[in-house]
């Protein structure tokens, strides 16, 4: 199978008998059968049920799960309208409640790696403690229900604590990587106006230690309302540090002998803020509610992820990630999450892999990037580790082209699924993503998720099978954003996920939902290339582009520039010992041409350094067609949002002096 071609839609895994027999999902159609009277053929005639009679399947995912609440909701779903849909109105939950149902002696809570340290296990009774004595000092603190609490923390055990701390009083939480710049925190930050900060004095990142405690005080300064500062010595040291500013050391909140109480919230109380990627001005708080998580959680990490209790789910990320969110989920359905810090490639790409053989890793969530490095540097992880826990990873950040696919299944493990999952920020899950019951599909995505009405809509707001078309949820969601901060007429909501159909949510995401179930993104709608009336997504090149050897990263965009001219430039990252001499390109551009179109041969090929990416990893096609035709740079990208801003030099004086 290595050396044969994939193409879109082939199919390269199918459940087994066994697998089907012990999905989670095989479970819950047997619970509606026998406390519901509900009998479905299979996983198509679920979804349509799910998302079309929303009251049933989010109140038989309530009871499945035991959803704690002290007191009743009086009805499921007040209205259907988006935005504004009212969510199980009259209970009363706790997001840290339900991820205590799980405590157990059994197993670890959770595992915790650092680059250069060991896999260490931590137990329930000792997250319990520590977030007992860490929720009783907050409330001495002064903190109460809907106060803003903050984290500019690396991905380590102590700032797990404090969110379910903050959670269990009813605070809102919000976090930071310190990797971001003290500018693009406090842009962050300062718009919730906080009560507490959590901060690190410093972290360690490719085996290098960087000191934060300049940047803490900076944005202490900036941020007025902060009543206290606690500072985590993370490195060891005086653990007096940030003392003058007034700062509690973590140690200070630890060694109460208290036991947890939860504060009883109703279902539509925020739990949380996290901000999109803000590539331009200020990034958008979107505020999510303690029930909407909790129940999109149980529901995508039981059902989606297929995470059985004692399963260690593994999905890189930082805390300025939504993943972060997503990943530490995993403690409401009884998993063992590990929180990794540090560079995923120090000292090399091997490294995840290494832990995924230490820990007994079964299930194993990364990027389409991190898939695409691997692939480059020849890894063959399968082979040179003992993965044989595995039992699923997940793929994320960026559409997977069919070749990733391919190589998930020659070089790591045969017999997994992949599954390969959109949505992110804006609902802290996934509209669309993978099912245990289903076939993999080279470069496809497995299925429209349960209770999400996800559709591909043309320009009439019709749905569409086998068309492209922008990728629309018809019908609300418990976990989409309660609003935006600072937006209280919701202007800024509506014209961010309703300006296109005022009635639907449009992602801004080319889709294609095919006639066999599965889906495929193909970037995004609003860096849409428009050749000769033909609308392209960037999707489609980078699969193809990805094949090259020669090539080790790629940026297509379109755009029109002072005279109206429009111009589809291809910037490539060579690899290395390449170089984009006249032989080179004509093969790029006949690649091209013939596994896409004539249309798709770009009107020129530059080569660069990087790829501008956001600290996430998403290419920032959109900030560089606004500086491509004309826009200011300041106005077009927030630097401080880019993993490499130094990128953006080379597209400034591009645009100075354009080739054409």
């Amino acid at each position: 199978m290595a050396d044969e071609k994939v193409n879109e839609g082939d199919i390269l895994w199918r459940p087994s008998e066994s697998v089907i027999k012990h999905a989670n999902l095989t479970a819950f159609m047997a619970w509606l059968e026998r406390e519901k009277g509900l009998s479905f053929a299979g996983y198509p005639e679920l979804w349509e049920w799910s998302s079309t009679q929303l009251e049933d399947f989010w109140e038989a995912v309530w009871q499945y799960f035991q959803v704690q609440s002290s007191q009743p909701y009086h009805k499921v779903l007040s209205q259907r309208e988006m935005p504004g849909a009212r969510w199980f109105q009259g209970s009363r939950v706790n997001y840290t409640q339900q991820v205590f149902t799980k405590m157990t002696d059994q197993r670890p809570a959770f595992m915790f790696k650092c680059e250069d340290g060991p896999l260490q296990p931590v137990s329930w009774q000792e997250l319990y403690d520590q977030v007992a004595s860490v929720a009783a000092s907050l409330r001495q603190m002064g903190v109460e229900p809907g106060d803003r609490v903050v984290a500019f923390m690396p991905n380590i055990p102590q700032t797990l604590v404090a969110f379910l701390a903050c959670a269990s009083l009813g605070a809102v939480w919000s976090s930071c990587s310190p990797d971001f710049a003290s500018r693009s925190v406090v842009d962050r930050f300062s718009q919730i106006e906080p009560k507490v900060l959590f901060a690190v004095d410093a972290y360690i990142y490719g085996g290098k230690i960087f000191d934060t405690k300049d940047a803490v005080a900076e944005m202490t300064r900036a941020m007025p309302t902060l009543k206290q500062v606690v500072m985590v010595s993370y490195l060891g040291g005086d653990r007096q540090t940030g003392a003058g500013m007034g700062a509690l050391a973590w140690e200070d909140l630890l060694g109460r002998d208290e036991p947890l109480s939860y504060e009883q919230v109703p279902f539509n109380h925020p739990i949380w803020v996290v901000y999109s990627s803000g590539t331009t001005g200020k990034p958008k708080g979107l505020v999510h509610s303690q029930g909407g998580v909790m129940l999109e959680f149980l529901k995508f990490h039981s059902f989606h992820l297929d995470l059985h209790p004692n399963d260690v789910f593994f999905w890189f990320s930082t805390t300025g990630w939504v993943m972060w969110n997503i990943v530490q989920g995993g403690l409401l359905v009884g998993a063992v999450p590990i929180l990794y810090d540090g560079n995923p490639a120090y000292p090399d790409m091997t490294t995840l892999w290494k832990m995924a053989a230490e820990a007994r890793l079964n299930f194993f969530g990364t990027s389409a990037a991190f898939i695409g490095a691997c692939m480059q540097q020849g890894l063959r992880p399968g082979t040179e580790y003992d993965l044989s826990s595995l039992r699923a990873m997940g793929s994320t950040g960026s559409p997977l082209s069919p070749e990733g696919f391919k190589w998930v299944y020659d070089e790591v493990a045969g017999d997994i699924i992949l599954g390969s999952t959109s949505g992110g920020t804006d609902i802290s899950s996934g509209f669309l993503g993978a099912c245990a019951l289903l076939p993999v599909r080279a470069g496809q995505l497995q299925c429209r998720c349960l209770g999400v009405r996800a559709e591909a809509w043309d320009e009439q707001g019709r749905a569409v099978i086998d068309q492209v078309g922008e990728l629309v949820i018809s019908q609300p969601m418990p976990s989409m954003p309660l609003y935006l901060w600072n937006d209280p007429d919701g202007k800024r909501y509506l014209e961010s996920y309703f300006s296109v159909y005022p009635k639907a949510w449009c992602h801004g995401d080319w889709v294609r939902m095919t006639s066999d179930g599965g889906c495929v993104i193909l970037g995004r709608s609003d860096s849409t290339l428009n050749r000769q009336g033909v609308r392209m997504g960037s999707a489609d090149f980078y699969n193809v582009l990805d094949d090259l050897p020669e090539l080790s990263d790629s940026l297509i965009v379109g755009y029109t520039d002072a005279k109206g001219q429009y111009h589809m430039p291809l910037f490539v990252v060579l690899a290395r010992g390449c170089a984009l001499d006249q032989e080179l390109t004509k093969r790029i551009n006949s690649t091209l041409r013939s596994s896409l179109s004539p249309r798709h041969v770009p009107d020129g090929v530059f080569a660069i350094d990087e790829v501008p990416r956001t600290i996430n990893q998403k290419k920032l096609e959109v900030p560089v067609i606004k500086i491509l035709s004309g826009v200011p740079v300041e106005q077009a990208v927030n630097i401080d949002s880019m993993s490499n801003p130094e990128s953006i030099a080379f597209f400034r004086q591009f645009a100075a002096d354009p080739p054409w």
